[in-house]
C-alpha cells in the first residue's frame, strides 16, 4: 500500500500562529488606510481588481493579503510604502504557513499548495475550497467533540487561506463534482446555505473551473463510500487524497490512484454538464 499519510486520530492543530496575528495586524492597517482614502470596500476592490468579499475578508485577518495585492493597494489608498513594506514578511509568512496544519494533513497541504490539477468528489458536504466563511464556520461549530471559539476561528482561517490557490496565474486546473444532496442540506441555516450556493456559482464561473452536479436520479453511482480527491502536483505524478471521520490517508501507489482516477472519470462521466450544473444551482436559487 503506497501509504504517505498516517492512519490515525490526527493532532490539534496548533492554535497559536505568529502568522495569523501578522494577517490580522495587516488587515487592520489596511481598513484604516481605506478610510482614510475615503474608499469603500467596494470600490477598493473595483480599483484593485478583486471583490468586495476579499477586502472584507483581508481586513478581518481571514484571508492572507498577497504580495501583489499589498503592492496594489499601497498607491491607491496612498500608503506611500507602508504595505510595500510588509511584502518580504508576508511572503516569509505564506511560507511557514504550509506548516501550521495538524501534522496528519500536512503532507497532503503541501502537495495540494504545489498543484498543476485538482480534481475533488464530495457527497458529504462543500469540499473545504469552495466554502464560505459562514459555512466553513457552521461546520466548525457542529464538530463534535465540541471545539472552543479560538480554535473555530483559527481553523476558519486556515480554511479560507488555501482557498488562495485560485489566484494565482496561471492557476492550477480545478474539476469539483458534488453530489446534489450536498446543495440540499442547508448547514448553517438558510441565509449561509444561500450564500454557498452563490459562492459555487461564482467559483463555477471561473475559467480554470470545472464545476459538476451528480444528480440525484441517477441510477448509478460508483463511490456511494465516500468523498476523495486526485491531485497532481507540478513534476509529480498523481496521487489521492481520503479522509473519514478525521482518519487520513494520503496513497501514493500508482495501482490504488489509477482505480480512484478511472471512477472519477465514470462519476464524472454522469454528472451533469457544467453549464447545467450551475442552471440547476442558480434555480435552487430561485433565480431561474
Amino acid at each position: 500500500m503506497g501509504n504517505a499519510g498516517r492512519e490515525e486520530r490526527p493532532e490539534r492543530p496548533a492554535e497559536v500562529d505568529g502568522t495569523a496575528h501578522l494577517f490580522r495586524a495587516l488587515g487592520k492597517q489596511i481598513k484604516v488606510l481605506r478610510e482614510r482614502a475615503g474608499l469603500s470596500q467596494k470600490e477598493l476592490g473595483i480599483a484593485a481588481h478583486c471583490g468586495e468579499d476579499l477586502i472584507s475578508a483581508i481586513e478581518r485577518g481571514v484571508r492572507t493579503p498577497q504580495p501583489d495585492f499589498l503592492e496594489r493597494v499601497d498607491g491607491l489608498m496612498g500608503a506611500g510604502g507602508v504595505l510595500k513594506a510588509a511584502v518580504d514578511d508576508v511572503r516569509e509568512a505564506q511560507s511557514k504557513a504550509r506548516t501550521r496544519h495538524p501534522e496528519w494533513y500536512r503532507n497532503y497541504a503541501t502537495l495540494e499548495a504545489d498543484a498543476v490539477q485538482l480534481c475533488v468528489y464530495n457527497n458529504q458536504s462543500v469540499p473545504g475550497l469552495l466554502q464560505t466563511e459562514d459555512y466553513a464556520r457552521a461546520v466548525f461549530t457542529q464538530w463534535r467533540p465540541l471545539l472552543d471559539d479560538a480554535t473555530i476561528e483559527k481553523r476558519v482561517a486556515d480554511r479560507l487561506a488555501r482557498q488562495q490557490i485560485f489566484e494565482p496565474w496561471p492557476s492550477p486546473t480545478f474539476s469539483f463534482i458534488l453530489d446534489e444532496s450536498v446543495l440540499l442540506r442547508p448547514i448553517g441555516g438558510r441565509t449561509v446555505h444561500h450564500q454557498q450556493l452563490r459562492r459555487l456559482i461564482d467559483v463555477g464561473r471561473l475559467r480554470t473551473v470545472q464545476l459538476q452536479v451528480m444528480p440525484l436520479d441517477r441510477e448509478e453511482q460508483p463511490s456511494l463510500d465516500g468523498p476523495f480527491t486526485l491531485v497532481t502536483p507540478k513534476g509529480r505524478q498523481q496521487v489521492a487524497y481520503l479522509e473519514t471521520h478525521t482518519y487520513p490517508r494520503l496513497i501514493t501507489d500508482r495501482e490504488e490512484v489509477s482505480v480512484l482516477s478511472i471512477r472519477y472519470g465514470i462519476i464524472q462521466s454522469q454528472a451533469l454538464r457544467p453549464g447545467e450544473s450551475l442552471v440547476l444551482i442558480e434555480k435552487m436559487l430561485g433565480e431561474r
